[in-house]
């Protein structure tokens, strides 16, 4: 339908809860009106169920092209669609070719044809070879770019040093976007931790003295930047040290743009509850002790982590080594694109947080971080019509037949949550309904488009 209105008693609007009427007209969210509203044209009641800007999820591991069979643009987006996320950002790895140069980023725009259920961004990939052609990079429409500073465990991409950063920081500057930075340094203190099934031993087989040595290696370059007069966007992917906290109040207390993102599995999961063997546990950085992710809560209600995504980083059933339980051979990445939003609304509720603050962390502050603030991550005027309907008060059982993306494997199976995704729009099309008396969730065919930086300008 081009035109139409959905009301509920539930509408988050500007950081409150409020009941209003929302119009929707050719894909744009054309008014917002009082609950009580009559408009010529339909109105749905969504009653007391809430109606949220969709998620922006600014951290998903696609792999396409090259590695489809970790994982899909068809599969993942659909997974975002029934986990209320309507615009994601795609990393610049595991696919093959990495998305380092314009010619590769060229390539991906062509694998997701007709494939995406949801909008979809990308970021691009600074590694040692390419600091060169980052500008022409930049010029094709990546959002911003990312580097690793330890080994990736993809040959294609290997890490930086801080000369690289140096030499990429003016580029990315001229350009005004975020550099997406996987914060470890291979101290080498614990290089001889045997590992095998024993989770404990490849927790310290990655210290935090890891992640903190990275953080406190880009707050330096940061401020030398600064010093010369430019202006960087640092962002930590990921953050999983509570000890690395300090390092980035003090960065914006300096007046730096430096940000941090964690995700789901840092903030519900603790590694005492994780047994041995368990491979689908696996990440880097790892899932740290039941302190730390009470710290990584209070440092989201202090404003020093500035919202969560998923991380997204699926593989083959064969390559997590489930079968042998083996942590060091298996890959690191947990699986749970569609379930972020009912996991963080559990345990979010038990740290004290209202579903305005989720809509924060999950949509409004990702858009803003990713560039795309004037067009998604509200329900404002003007904005497109990417809407999510939430019954927040619902509970389920997290089961393998529900999942979508595409290896049913996660390590939240079994796990008891709050909050189901009743609907998601996408720019005014229903994408997905959970409600449909005829079982089919999702439309006939994808509708969602490639989000390129110059159609973004502010």
């Amino acid at each position: 339908m081009k035109h139409y209105a959905l009301k509920s008693k539930k509408v988050i609007l500007n950081g409150t809860m409020t009941p209003a009427c929302v119009e929707i007209k050719d894909g744009l969210i054309f008014a917002i009106h009082k609950y009580e509203k009559s408009l010529e044209c339909s109105i749905e009641d969504l009653h007391d169920l809430a109606l949220m800007p969709g998620l922006v999820d600014t951290h998903v591991h696609i792999n396409e092209p090259g590695r489809t069979e970790w994982e899909g643009f068809n599969t993942a987006t659909q997974a975002a669609a029934a986990g209320g996320i309507t615009t994601l950002v795609d990393m610049p790895l595991n696919c093959i070719p990495v998305t380092t140069t314009k010619k590769a980023f060229a390539e991906k725009l062509e694998a997701v044809r007709d494939k995406l259920w949801v909008d979809c961004g990308f970021w691009g990939g600074v590694i040692p070879d390419n600091i060169d052609q980052l500008d022409e990079l930049l010029s094709a429409g990546v959002l911003g770019v990312k580097s690793f500073l330890i080994d990736s465990g993809i040959e294609e991409f290997p890490n930086v040093n801080a000369e690289d950063i140096r030499r990429a920081i003016p580029i990315l500057a001229k350009h005004n976007v975020p550099y997406l930075i996987h914060a470890e340094l291979d101290c080498k203190e614990k290089n001889n931790v045997k590992i095998g099934e024993k989770y404990q031993s490849f927790l310290e087989s990655r210290p935090k003295s890891w992640e903190n040595s990275a953080v406190t290696m880009m707050l330096d370059l940061a401020k030398e930047a600064k010093g010369k007069g430019i202006n960087s966007k640092i962002h930590i992917v990921h953050l999983s040290s509570d000890e690395a906290l300090d390092i980035i109040r003090k960065a914006k207390t300096e007046g730096l743009e430096f940000t941090a993102e964690t995700c789901p599995h840092y903030l519900t999961i603790a590694s005492e509850e994780i047994p041995d063997g368990k491979t689908i546990f696996k990440c880097c950085p790892p899932i740290r002790e039941e302190s730390n992710r009470q710290n990584l809560w209070r440092a989201i209600k202090e404003g020093i982590i500035s919202f969560i995504v998923s991380d997204h980083s699926p593989c083959t059933p064969q390559l997590k080594e489930i079968d042998s339980g083996d942590l060091e051979k298996a890959w690191g990445g947990i699986s749970a694109l569609q379930f972020g939003l009912p996991l963080i609304w559990t345990e979010a509720q038990k740290q004290g947080f209202e579903l305005v603050d989720i809509v924060r962390l999950m949509s409004l502050e990702t858009a803003k971080f990713a560039g795309l603030e004037k067009r998604k991550g509200q329900i404002s005027v003007g904005y497109d019509a990417d809407l999510l309907v939430f019954d927040e008060n619902s509970h389920f059982e997290i089961s393998s037949d529900m999942i979508k993306h595409r290896h049913k494997i996660t390590p939240y199976l079994g796990r008891q949550v709050s909050g189901v995704i009743k609907r998601t729009y996408v720019r005014g099309h229903l994408v997905f309904d959970d409600s449909n008396a005829n079982n089919k969730q999702f439309i006939d065919t994808p509708i969602g488009k490639p989000l390129l930086k110059h159609e973004f300008k502010t």
